[in-house]
């Protein structure tokens, strides 16, 4: 019989992602079928590198405003706004705004694991927001190669509505 849960994101162990956001993983075992996370960015700060992958992902902005970066073009997102994301559309996401935005992510993991999960195309225009790895790859490594690694934290009054 499968595992089941009630967390509070309020809860329990984030990670902070130095000038990427904080984040919480709501389904934390990467072999169950749906992957679910929890973003909290600032003004600036870039969700992932730009990136495609085989398996389509759900992006709702729960609070605040952010920047979808999505083929190579810019379109602001506000609170209440749902981004669908098929394979293999190329995309990130950056915080905008004046203040924090928090952003439920939600992606199947049927293709994660293996070379053909997709990859990190080079962007102008993701790299205008320091979203795009510095060239072409399929290795995560390499995209972000320039970024502190994350670090385990607690949840801070404030991040969240």
């Amino acid at each position: 019989m499968a595992d089941w849960h009630v967390l509070n994101a309020r809860e329990g162990r984030w990670r902070e992602r130095g000038p990427r956001g904080r984040v919480k993983e709501l389904v934390e075992d990467d072999d169950e079928q749906v992957g679910v996370n929890l973003f909290v960015l600032e003004p600036g700060q870039s969700m992932s590198m730009y990136h495609w992958e085989a398996d389509q992902e759900g992006f709702f902005v729960l609070s605040g405003e952010a920047l979808l970066i999505v083929e190579d073009e810019e379109r602001p997102l506000r609170q209440w706004d749902y981004f669908h994301c098929p394979a293999p559309v190329p995309h990130t996401i950056v915080g905008a705004g004046s203040g924090p935005s928090a952003i439920l992510a939600i992606g199947a993991r049927e293709h994660q694991a293996g070379p053909d999960w997709g990859g990190y195309p080079y962007s102008e225009v993701a790299m205008k927001h320091d979203a795009s790895a510095e060239e072409a790859t399929t290795k995560a490594e390499a995209a972000y190669a320039r970024f502190p690694d994350s670090e385990p934290t607690e949840y801070q009054d404030g991040w969240l509505p």
